[in-house]
């Protein structure tokens, strides 16, 4: 799977759609991949590794963009979660602009990172849905670390930060700036971090969310019910994850005579 470390790992799968971040720069071109909010991404040489043995089996068949979709599917299984089933068909794009990215920030409010949804005909529900992805993965100390010691200048942490969290994140991260090759990280979800579960939304209503909007989901008044909801409601998470994983797999999509499908992920045929 193409992964994100940073805390919209998920939206890696959006722009992934028609498989546009995995292009390679070149000498006299940019892409996606090299885009500020793209840097953390990794996990690209197992796309190559898909691709090399579609290619030998069946070639100019799969795209890409399938294999991204596909590969998600895959680790949200192999996590623990229940395979769903995802519609495949989806050709690879022929433009990887770095300008073109524009991925919501970790400090966004509620209503301001929905509008990045809206924009995709996602609803709030949606969005809600989606962040629960963070159960899984890991974020670097440089997306959260104003909430530890002077959050929006205050010279204190963040008010809505459990205090024992603020004490162990403090610990691994202090307040030291690194680029973020060296950049420590730490697990979106504390409790049962490698598995694909709802416990990430029991976790933010004892305040222990990590990354800022993770906790506003359940501060904000319109999206506390629904986060609610997924803690006292595990399946239904699960369930409603895969809906709204594959919807959200269906925007902007090339089908058809649309794009290519490429030989080499990395690069344009």
């Amino acid at each position: 799977m193409i992964a994100r470390s940073n805390s919209f790992g998920w939206l890696t799968y959006l722009q992934g759609c028609d498989a546009s971040i995995l292009i390679d720069s070149t000498q006299t071109t940019q892409s996606e991949k090299d885009a500020g909010p793209n840097q953390s991404v990794r996990g690209f040489d197992l796309i190559d590794e898909a691709k090399s043995n579609l290619e030998a089996a069946c070639p100019g068949t799969v795209s890409c963009a399938d294999i991204i979709t596909l590969a998600t599917r895959d680790s949200v299984v192999l996590a623990g979660a229940p395979n769903y089933t995802v519609p495949t068909g989806r050709r690879d794009g022929l433009v990887s602009n770095p300008n073109l990215v524009n991925l919501p920030g970790p400090s966004l409010s509620v209503s301001q990172a929905l509008q990045f949804f809206t924009a995709k005909k996602l609803t709030l529900n949606d969005m809600v849905t989606l962040l629960g992805a963070h159960t899984v993965g890991v974020a670097h100390c440089g997306f959260f670390q104003n909430r530890l010691s002077n959050f929006q200048g205050s010279g204190k942490p963040d008010p809505t930060m459990d205090p024992t969290l603020v004490s162990k994140l403090f610990k691994l991260c202090g307040t030291q700036s690194r680029p973020l090759s060296q950049d420590p990280t730490a697990f979106l979800d504390q409790n049962t971090s490698f598995i694909f579960d709802n416990e990430f939304y029991n976790q933010i209503k004892l305040k222990r969310g990590v990354m800022q909007i993770d906790q506003e989901l359940a501060l904000d008044k319109a999206s506390a019910p629904i986060v609610s909801g997924f803690a006292s409601n595990g399946i239904g998470f699960l369930q409603g994850f895969a809906k709204a994983i594959v919807k959200m797999g269906g925007i902007e999509v090339l089908v058809g005579n649309a794009g290519e499908i490429r030989k080499n992920c990395r690069a344009f045929n």
